[in-house]
């Protein structure tokens, strides 16, 4: 027999962010499933759900967090901020992106509480590889050169360099430092607007994959210090596309590296919401995306995907919902016990640390998922 889980969908808090954790056709899926849904009003409305097509999906509407925070299950896109710390609940499931080897105020804030937390960017699928990272990732390349050219115009602070040049002008050099998800993404990108693009990585195997997709027209370099240092000296725009699951993203391009890039350059940093692999990176928002160091322009949004809300909801859900209702229909417990890769997501559990990343960068006992469970 299915268990009935209460699951609740909160508005997100975080500046400028308009994504939801369930799109109405997720939440039609749960209550066809037998769940109770109740979704935080106006909490998809800028991009286009209404509390009417929560209501049709089968949703019960709150009108504040308090309320919503009463639930077994919370089901959000961005981790908690402060002022949610207090509503969550001990053994409440919080299934969202956590990000909390570069947090350890929240890390502690879900320890003292006793919350389950399953964070997404650390669920695995058999191959290795990150389900539910992904489709994020796939934005979050793509919109760092949107973003990247748009800094590089003059008004924004930049050099005022065209990313595909134009017919008897140079184009633009993209340095993409890691060829991940979102590193291909990014080079797609700029590759398809007519830039000079080169990718660095330390994965022979996968340079001479995205050397036999993409041809002369992409350079592939291997990774060392010293070709960085090169690549970034004589980049215009330079994207930081660098992940280690769940532990702080390493600091490749350094402040001197930064220092020899010409005054007007831009660098974006995929890798922020994991602590940034540029030394001089700091979070910052989609009201003030970007900051100068060196003269350098830097953009460092953790959140870049909810500048494209409405498509990262939709292309999020499309992942998350499967994983959803494994955990409303089998319980926590059973569902992790059964599926390794969603295991693999729990990163604090009852007042412990799960992760073996987040236990080593944190400086927290490291209590495997299993002896949990």
């Amino acid at each position: 027999m299915k268990n009935k889980m209460a699951i609740g969908v909160p508005k997100e808090i975080k500046n400028h962010e308009y994504r939801v954790g369930a799109t109405p056709s997720m939440v039609k899926a749960l209550v066809q499933a037998g769940h109770s849904v109740c979704v935080e009003t106006k909490a998809g409305l800028k991009i286009g759900f209404s509390d009417d097509q929560y209501l049709e999906a089968g949703a019960k509407i709150a009108q504040s967090p308090e309320e919503i925070y009463k639930s077994d299950m919370i089901i959000k896109v961005k981790e908690p901020q402060e002022q949610e710390y207090s509503l969550l609940q001990e053994g409440q499931v919080l299934f969202t992106y956590l990000h909390l080897a570069p947090d350890p105020k929240q890390t502690k804030a879900l320890v003292d509480r006793g919350v389950v937390g399953i964070a997404y960017e650390t669920v695995t699928c058999n191959d290795g590889k990150l389900p539910l990272l992904t489709p994020m990732s796939e934005i979050a390349g793509r919109i760092a050169i949107q973003a990247g050219a748009t800094a590089l115009q003059i008004a924004n602070g930049g050099k005022g360099v065209l990313l595909g040049g134009v017919a008897g002008v140079l184009p633009a050099r993209v340095l993409v430092v890691g060829g991940g998800v979102s590193g291909t993404e990014s080079l797609r990108m700029a590759l398809g607007l007519g830039a000079d693009v080169t990718v660095v990585d330390n994965n022979l195997n996968r340079l001479r994959a995205l050397d036999a997709l993409y041809g002369p027209r992409l350079k592939t370099l291997y990774s060392t210090p010293h070709a960085i240092a090169e690549q970034v000296k004589q980049a215009d725009l330079v994207i930081g596309a660098v992940l280690v699951p769940g532990k702080l993203a390493p600091k490749l391009i350094t402040r001197e590296m930064i220092k020899t890039m010409a005054p007007g350059s831009v660098i974006v940093d995929i890798a922020i919401d994991q602590g940034g692999c540029f030394e001089t990176s700091r979070p910052t928002s989609h009201s003030e995306p970007t900051y100068v160091v060196d003269g350098v322009v830097h953009y460092c949004v953790p959140n870049m995907p909810g500048a494209c809300s409405r498509t990262a909801t939709q292309a999020l859900t499309n992942a998350t919902s499967y994983y959803a209702l494994k955990i409303a229909n089998l319980g926590y417990k059973q569902a992790l016990r059964e599926d390794r890769g969603l295991r693999a997501g729990l990163n604090v559990c009852l007042g412990k640390v799960t992760h073996p990343e987040v236990a080593h960068d944190l400086k927290y006992a490291y209590h495997p998922a299993e002896e949990m469970l």
